[in-house]
């Protein structure tokens, strides 16, 4: 409220000096009068009184005034402070609930949220294809049988899988007499592509089968799969790295899954592939391509590593070298293949001979027919410029572990179990 004259009680406002002198002058004295009067200045605004009681209701509208400015001051800091507070704790509520959203889209992205495995995709996949006409009740009803049986036994139902396209490209390239100079080839590997129970995650388990179906025929490696003498299912593979896990194995990798991968649709990787072969005392090792070494984000590195790993021990003048050697399981950011060999050319480019899960068995089935102008072959030649992802790691079969050597490094992989390539 505006302040109050004290003689009449008026509301002044800021024009209470001159309302005083105007109305109320023959109550105030005027300073250097000379007429022998007290007079009394106001220490605030220098407004002169006669009297002292007249002047202490004056100062005290001066204070009442302040004290009301600054009340008012005082309650405007406090509404934007929590005016402040108020925002500040509404901003902290979406940020909290878009993390928690983009948290729930990487479980579903990566198979952990619970939304069930192998079993349930492949049940829902069969059902849709029903209802949409593609597929008879009869034949979901087999097909039905046919997994339960498969995921009973823990084998691999091998409907998904194609062989002999290794030895194919062996017999192309004897003939092929175009630009290839030499090319190494891994010993037999059979191709899996994804089913209806896998597809979008089980890239990793498919890569796996194929490397394993590589091992299974070299007697080499007889001993460390005397338990594993077929082709397992991918539910089998996840009981097989949980069973590495709790070996102890990779303990942040598990954390990561929360020790689970059983029933789950979860995406696996060159650490979990690393686990398992080592828990089967298969010795390999990891090498981590982690950024570009060549132009235009490329990876001429992974290129020479790979050339270096299939023509060590193959260096005679034979055009193509079908080693001994296992394919090489190459992980980048959401996907994975199997290396299953490697082309030198005459003008000395490489050329990785790639098996992606993702293509299907009548598209394999193809390259055992190869044509002599070798078009198919398009579906697993890869450049240096055709892989430019940020990051490579490859998963490499050395040979065989002893019991100790198994147990070093399940040691070792509980705080490294990768090379970086610099």
């Amino acid at each position: 409220a505006p302040p109050e004259c004290p003689f009449c009680g008026e509301a002044a406002g800021r024009e209470l000096e001159e309302h005083v002198r105007a109305r109320h002058g023959h109550l105030l004295g005027a300073p250097g009068t000379g007429n022998g009067e007290q007079l009394y200045e106001c220490p605030m605004c220098s407004l002169t009184c006669t009297n002292i009681q007249i002047l202490e209701e004056h100062v005290d509208l001066h204070l009442e005034e302040h004290s009301f400015s600054e009340g008012g001051n005082i309650r405007d800091l406090e509404l934007a402070q929590r005016l402040q507070t108020e925002e500040d704790e509404r901003q902290r509520s979406e940020e909290e609930k878009r993390e928690r959203e983009e948290f729930k889209k990487l479980q579903r992205q990566y198979g952990l949220d619970n939304s069930g495995g192998f079993k349930q995709q492949f049940l829902r996949n069969m059902e849709r294809e029903v209802d949409r006409g593609r597929m008879q009740p009869f034949e979901y009803h087999k097909r039905k049988a046919d997994m339960m049986e498969s995921l009973a036994s823990g084998i691999d139902d091998g409907k998904t899988k194609t062989s002999g396209v290794i030895e194919a490209l062996c017999k192309y390239y004897q003939n092929e007499n175009k630009d290839v100079r030499r090319v190494w080839l891994s010993a037999g590997v059979d191709h899996f592509h994804s089913s209806l129970g896998d597809r979008g995650w089980g890239c990793g388990y498919r890569n796996f089968q194929m490397l394993l179906s590589s091992l299974l025929q070299n007697s080499f490696y007889n001993d460390c799969l005397r338990d594993t003498t077929l082709i397992p299912s991918i539910p089998k593979i996840q009981s097989m790295i949980e069973d590495a896990w709790r070996e102890g194995f990779d303990p942040h990798g598990a954390s990561h899954f929360n020790n689970r991968l059983h029933g789950s649709k979860a995406w696996i990787g060159a650490c979990e592939i690393y686990s398992l072969l080592t828990s089967l005392r298969i010795k390999c090792q990891i090498i981590d391509f982690h950024k570009p070494t060549g132009p235009m984000g490329t990876h001429p590195r992974l290129f020479e590593w790979i050339l270096h790993y299939y023509s060590t021990d193959n260096e005679g003048g034979a055009k193509v070298a079908c080693t001994s050697k296992p394919p090489i399981y190459l992980q980048h950011q959401g996907h994975s293949r199997t290396v299953v060999g490697i082309e030198e050319k005459k003008n000395k480019t490489l050329c990785l001979l790639l098996f992606d899960p993702g293509c299907s068995s009548q598209e394999m089935q193809k390259l055992l027919k190869q044509n002599s102008d070798g078009t198919g072959l398009k579906l697993l030649r890869k450049f240096v410029g055709s892989l430019k992802e940020k990051q490579y790691q490859i998963v490499a079969v050395d040979g065989v572990l002893s019991l100790e050597e198994k147990a070093a490094r399940c040691r070792a992989s509980q705080v490294l179990t990768s090379e970086k390539i610099p």
